[in-house]
This record gives C-alpha cells, sequence and structure tokens, in this order.
C-alpha cells in the first residue's frame, strides 16, 4: 500500500480519537526506521516508551516468533513457561513478592486500585477506600483511571467517575497529609509525571510520603507505567528514591512492543487477592511474556549504567541549545521546556528533518531505545537543536 492509501482508509474505518502526525512507519531495526517513500528516522520515540530496545530487536524477535509457534494462548486456567519466568524476573529485579498480568498500564493501575481496596476494606472496613493521587498526574483512560488522574481537564465529558479519589500537591507534602483521613486505603504516585510534563517528584517528598504511608497501614503505590524496566537507568524509578511501595503498576517498555502491563505486590500485599477476585482473559498471554523475558534479560546493571550515561551526554547538550528554558527528567525520560515556540511545532519539525520525538503537555519529550548507539543520539541530537532553534524564528 502507498502511504495515501492507508491515510485514506484510517480515515474512512478508524475512530478519530488520536490527532495523528503526518507519517506512516514501514519498518525499522533499533534506534532507525524508514517511512512508505523510503525517508529515513532516528526514533526519540520507542512508541511512547514501549520499544524498549527500538524496533525488531533480534533477541526479542526470535523469542517472539518462537513461542507463537508453539502456541499463542490457552488460558489463565492453565499453568505456562513464558508467565512463570517473567513474573520470577521482575520479582528479583523489583524486590516485590508477586505479580499479576494484564494488557495495559490502564488495567495495571485499575489492578492496582482493586488491590488497595481489598487491603484496606478487609483490614479496617468499607469505609476505608479512598485513593489519593496528585495533580497533574496521569493514570490511564478508563472510567476509573481517569477519575485516578490529577487533571481537570479530563474530567469532562464522561461523568459519572468512578468515586473515591482526593487529590493532592506534587512535591507539598503538608497538603498530602491534610487529605489523610480514615478513609484513605492508599497513596499512589508517579516518580517521575511524565504525560504531565516529566516532573520528577522531590525525594524528600517522596520519603516523607513514605514514612507517613508506612505509619498510618496506608498503601504506599507506585505507578511505573512509563518509567519502569529501565527507561530511568534503574529498574524501577522508585529504587532512585530509596522506598519500598506496597503495590507497583507497570507496562509499556516490559513487553517491547506487546501489550502487556504488571500489577506487582509487595510483602503486605502479595496474598490480597484470591481466586475470583481479579482476572483477564488475555493477561499473562505467552507470546507477549516471552517478549517481556526478552527484554527482562537485557536490564542488567551495565545497560542501567549505559542509559545514566546517555542520558547525562542528552542533560548537558539540550541544556545549552539556543530557546531552551529547561530540562528535567530521569534517565532516557526527558522533558525539555522552551523559551518560546510549541513542542508540537517542534515535532513536526523534528519529523520534517528525519527525527521522531513526543511531546507533554508544553515539553517537548525524548523516550530514545535504551540501548540507542552514542552516533544516532548524536545525530537525533543535532536535529533537535536545529528543530528547536527553527521554532523560534
Amino acid at each position: 500500500m502507498t502511504f495515501a492509501e492507508i491515510k485514506e482508509l484510517d480515515q474512512q474505518y478508524v475512530a478519530h480519537t488520536y490527532g495523528r502526525f503526518d507519517f506512516a512507519l514501514k519498518c525499522g531495526s533499533g534506534a532507525e526506521c524508514e517511512d512508505y517513500d523510503g525517508k529515513k528516522y532516528i526514533d526519540f520515540s520507542t512508541g511512547i516508551g514501549v520499544n524498549a530496545f527500538g524496533f525488531a530487536d533480534p533477541d526479542w524477535v526470535k523469542a517472539v516468533s518462537e513461542q507463537a509457534a508453539k502456541f499463542a494462548h490457552i488460558s489463565n486456567l492453565y499453568y505456562t513457561e513464558p508467565g512463570v519466568k517473567a513474573a520470577k524476573m521482575i520479582c528479583e529485579k523489583s524486590g516485590m513478592k508477586k505479580v499479576f498480568f494484564g494488557n495495559s498500564g490502564a488495567e495495571a493501575n485499575e489492578g492496582m486500585i482493586k488491590a488497595a481496596r481489598k487491603y484496606a476494606q478487609t483490614k479496617y472496613g468499607k469505609e476505608r477506600y479512598e485513593i489519593i493521587t496528585l495533580i497533574n498526574s496521569f493514570h490511564g483512560r478508563t472510567i476509573t483511571t481517569v477519575a485516578a488522574t490529577g487533571q481537570d481537564s479530563m474530567h469532562v465529558n464522561f461523568d459519572p467517575f468512578t468515586p473515591g479519589f482526593v487529590y493532592a500537591k506534587a512535591n507539598d507534602f503538608e497538603d498530602v497529609l491534610s487529605k489523610v483521613s480514615d478513609k484513605t486505603a492508599g497513596i499512589m504516585m508517579e516518580m517521575i509525571q511524565g504525560e504531565g510534563g516529566v516532573i520528577p517528584l522531590d525525594k524528600e517528598f517522596v520519603e516523607k510520603v513514605a514514612a507517613l504511608c508506612k505509619e498510618k497501614d496506608i498503601l504506599l503505590m507506585v505507578d511505573e507505567v512509563q518509567t519502569g524496566n529501565g527507561r530511568t537507568g534503574y529498574y524501577y524509578a522508585y529504587q532512585a528514591f530509596g522506598i519500598e511501595p506496597d503495590i507497583v503498576s507497570t507496562a509499556k517498555g516490559l513487553g517491547g512492543g506487546l501489550p502487556i502491563g504488571a500489577v506487582m505486590f509487595g510483602e503486605k500485599t502479595e496474598n490480597t487477592f484470591v481466586p475470583g477476585d481479579h482476572g483477564s482473559t488475555f493477561g499473562m498471554n505467552p507470546v507477549c511474556c516471552a517478549g517481556a523475558c526478552a527484554v527482562l534479560q537485557k536490564l542488567d546493571e551495565a545497560l542501567l549504567a549505559d542509559v545514566k550515561k546517555k542520558s547525562a551526554v542528552i542533560f548537558e547538550k539540550a541544556a545549552k541549545f539556543e530557546n531552551v528554558a529547561s530540562v528535567t527528567g530521569m534517565g532516557l525520560m526527558i522533558g525539555i521546556e522552551l523559551k518560546s515556540g510549541t513542542s508540537k511545532a517542534v515535532a513536526i519539525k523534528c519529523l520534517e528533518k528525519g527525527l521522531i520525538v513526543l511531546t507533554a503537555h508544553e515539553k517537548v519529550r525524548l523516550l530514545p531505545p535504551l540501548n540507542i548507539t552514542e552516533d544516532q543520539l548524536e545525530k537525533g541530537l543535532a536535529i533537535l537543536e536545529e528543530a528547536i532553534k527553527e521554532v523560534a524564528e
């Protein structure tokens, strides 16, 4: 098919829920790809943090293909090898005790919320159900996870929302403390507010919230959908803050390109769910879990150190770009604030020049492959610098 034919069919048959860029991917390898006209690009987006090791990673392709040739699905009424292997690796890297598999970040957050409410209500009664989340957070697009999201702009047109969420200011411990009551079951946070603008939480704030949760037996709930699986230079971002969550959600980079999400349970919550409490037809899908195993096997200390090294390069160079006001984030999850122009305009300029980037509100967002080469990184940053400069002119 031609690009024009793809666009025509998309307009005719696909629901208009996305404002697409004028681009269709034909094929790719690692951090490089090309469109239907043969134009080549460097990818700093990884499908919004999904393609952890870029396009068509050979180890990932081999693992997924081999499992697909054996069997693609059987159901969670039976045991499967890829799922238990993936769960073991997740627990080893996270320090958590048990894993539930779903299909997305929103599903993982739904599972985390359900588990928190069951834990609290079983122990303290039906009135202990509220979850405190942070203003400017993003936790998904289902009715419940939209309700959990601390952005007023998303609380429009889909009422009534799931009740039981209270919003507190990020990095304001006194505000969080003021929202705690006998109804509070958990406090749910992203260590870096990704969709909210790539804004890291302050370490002192996180430590205080963690101590508060421990003191009052409130569950500490961490959303690692975007920050997990090596993205920040740690297996999971909360490890950079020195805390031990009670429940953690993750997705995106876990499957390396396949739909998978996971809820990780700590010692306090590992036995909260019992048969019948929660489930997912496609959860723990063998092919998706085989892809996850391929990703998790690559996540070692050497890889994490390399992510930190590349991160330092981006921070140093981008901070010196003309028209850049600030650079935020951690690891290879970076937000660039502009002095003038819009992040959308930069993204369009970059695409014209052969670089794929993302936006997060007013910031240009970078989520390159964890294994991007130094040469690809340098070339991509040169294009980015040029695009940011031109938008200001």
